[in-house]
């Protein structure tokens, strides 16, 4: 059985599909037929009711704090959902693509002027401190920085717009923070998250968090989008291309507002991130998450691998790590051909209960090996009868995915293994499904997919399931008061084990 460590190399993840699944499918008439499904689905939407208060009121410093942050909010309404595209090369594509290939071309020309970091006083030896050699090396920008081979130290980097940063590849070019850098470091981030920034490019190279720096600190992160490798707040057109995050306190990757809002459900943060593609990104070690979005809209995720996550963002054993987590208003997001490995979630799309859940999320292959949760979709808080129904977990369209035996984990020490899980989300289509358990390991009789708590309006499609002999029932959907309603399956498929 696979294991997917972090020397994998996720740009084989299309091929790896095909293997693990047996089935080569026409990726053309795959998308052209889950599209088509979604589309009915669509057709057949429930939009949500006012739900029942609360059983209990909400305390007067919740009511303060979401008071707070609406003055920093908007309200949030679902966009036109994005079209996936098949390109003359069978690579799956966003419809707005061109329109971050235009702004692409347009970085290459506000480049001025091209420089190697070294000419400035930076030395890749690991142990001098590089700051103020990047900082004069990337001035006001219009620039592309070359980061040679080496170890470069530095107390974090801020690009401002129009700003290219290169080194020679993952591994041989590494930027590590400083040993005195503060726990709510950024490594690497924009220059200024409450105006915004425009057009940044970073390509070929290791961001190391150093989270060693922090001995044996409980928690290694501070607050919000803070302690994370990579931080795009409120940036407009980025690119972030064969580059690998080590051990952040936080994110290795994190695509962001100005400040992460909770506003409640119905209200998105100001000050979001738009148009970014992130390609070839590898991760480990994280505290939370390896790659996050809020409150972003327009975000590309392909071809990357997040695996083995420290958990330490949070209290140990209740560690909500994720490869890839779609998190709070995030909106037109597309995950193409990325995989995760021993994570608490595969990929989460979700959203806390005091804020809107993300929407129109794509996902075009996933390789989850060893999650918890391969795949766990939920809007925290507006899953019981006696919460207030989502207003925003809307719309999820997934196809050619594989979980591979899911397991229990140290990192969330009561949550059951599943392959996937969904809950609260409404109008989900979920076609061409592999799940493969281990046919030895005790699953103590939980179910492998849970459709529950308040889920309307899905569709499983072509779904096989193998080696699950400890489990119980593939799937399960959940009735009572918290009941999931206007579910079809079609074409489900059970491969008996060979041995009992």
């Amino acid at each position: 059985m696979i294991s997917l460590d972090k020397s994998h190399d996720p740009r084989n993840n299309a091929e790896m599909l095909t293997q693990i699944t047996g089935v080569q499918l026409d990726i053309r008439q795959a998308v052209s037929e889950t599209e088509e499904l979604f589309n009915q689905r669509l057709n057949e939407a429930v939009e949500p009711t006012a739900g029942k208060k609360p059983s209990q009121p909400s305390s007067f410093l919740k009511k303060v704090t979401e008071g707070l942050f609406r003055l920093l909010s908007k309200p949030s309404h679902l966009l036109k959902p994005t079209r996936i595209i098949v390109d003359d090369e069978e690579m799956v594509v966003p419809d707005w693509k061109d329109t971050l290939d235009t702004e692409y071309m347009q970085l290459k020309k506000q480049i001025i002027r091209e420089v190697n970091v070294m000419d400035f006083g930076a030395v890749g030896d690991g142990i001098t401190d590089c700051s103020a050699a990047f900082k004069k090396a990337i001035g006001n920008g219009r620039v592309k920085v070359i980061v040679p081979p080496g170890v470069f130290l530095t107390k974090g980097i801020k690009l401002p717009s129009w700003t290219w940063i290169e080194g020679s590849g993952k591994g041989v070019t590494t930027i590590k923070l400083n040993q005195q850098a503060s726990k709510g470091t950024r490594l690497v981030t924009n220059a200024n998250h409450w105006r915004g920034n425009h057009h940044l490019f970073i390509k070929g190279l290791s961001l190391d968090w150093n989270v060693e720096r922090l001995g044996e600190a409980t928690k290694t992160s501070t607050w919000g989008n803070h302690s994370s490798c990579l931080t795009y707040a409120n940036v407009t057109y980025g690119w972030v291309k064969d580059v690998e995050g080590i051990n952040p306190g936080l994110h290795c990757f994190d695509i962001s507002s100005t400040l992460y809002n909770y506003a409640g459900d119905g209200y998105r943060a100001r000050g979001g991130s738009k148009y970014v593609w992130l390609d070839n990104l590898t991760g480990y070690g994280f505290g939370d998450d390896g790659i996050t979005t809020h409150h972003s809209d327009y975000v590309w995720i392909s071809h990357s691998h997040m695996c083995d996550p420290s958990g330490r963002a949070h209290k140990k054993g209740y560690s909500n790590s994720n490869g890839i987590e779609v998190d709070d208003g995030s909106r037109n997001v597309l995950l193409v051909n990325n995989s995760s490995a021993r994570c608490f979630g595969g990929v989460e799309i979700k959203a806390h209960q005091n804020s809107s859940a993300a929407s129109n999320v794509v996902i075009v292959g996933h390789i989850s090996v060893n999650d918890n949760r391969s795949f766990n979709f939920r809007h925290i808080g507006h899953h019981k009868a006696s919460e207030v129904e989502s207003q925003t977990a809307f719309n999820i369209l997934a196809m050619n995915l594989a979980a591979i035996a899911p397991v229990f984990s140290n990192l969330y020490k009561d949550s059951t293994p599943r392959g996937m899980v969904i809950s609260a989300y409404k109008n989900v289509v979920i076609n061409h499904f592999t799940l493969i358990g281990d046919p030895y390991y005790d699953y103590q009789g939980n179910p492998v997919i849970a459709v529950q708590y308040r889920a309307r309006n899905v569709l499983l499609n072509n779904i096989s399931f193998k080696d699950f002999n400890h489990a119980g029932e593939n799937i399960k959907v959940y009735g009572g008061d918290n009941r999931a309603d206007s579910i079809k399956l079609g074409n489900i498929k059970v491969f008996q084990p060979l041995n009992n």
